[in-house]
């Protein structure tokens, strides 16, 4: 079974011996029942909110990003819109035979383009 991103955060919290009210007075802005649900699987934290737990959790943002398992259903459309060519690459990746390992290999070390 896979690790869910809350399971990943719960794990982590109580690594560090945190109780949720404990943790929440850790992440500015974070209340435990917030914490709570994200433990849960009920809500998704934001960018902004996932980069101050995981500060306050000592891992590197990039370590909870890898469980979080949302559909960019978003980004990717307003890529897509933006420029065609977004939609085209993606869905020729659909029915191929690629992993995710070899999707994320072909993007280390390649600059980032402008946000649009």
């Amino acid at each position: 079974m896979n690790k869910t991103l809350g399971q990943a955060i719960r794990e982590l919290r109580e690594q560090h011996d945190l109780s949720l009210r404990e943790l929440a007075k850790k992440v500015e802005g974070a209340t435990a029942a917030h914490l709570s649900d994200i433990e849960m699987g009920r809500r998704f934290p934001s960018e902004d909110l996932l980069a101050r737990l995981a500060g306050a959790l000592d891992v590197p943002v990039e370590d909870l990003k890898k469980y979080d398992t949302r559909p960019p259903v978003e980004e990717i459309r307003r890529l897509a819109h933006a420029d065609p060519a977004y939609g085209f690459a993606l869905r020729t990746l659909v029915g191929k035979d690629i992993s995710p390992e070899e999707i994320l290999k072909l993007t280390k070390g390649k600059p980032e383009r402008d946000k649009r």
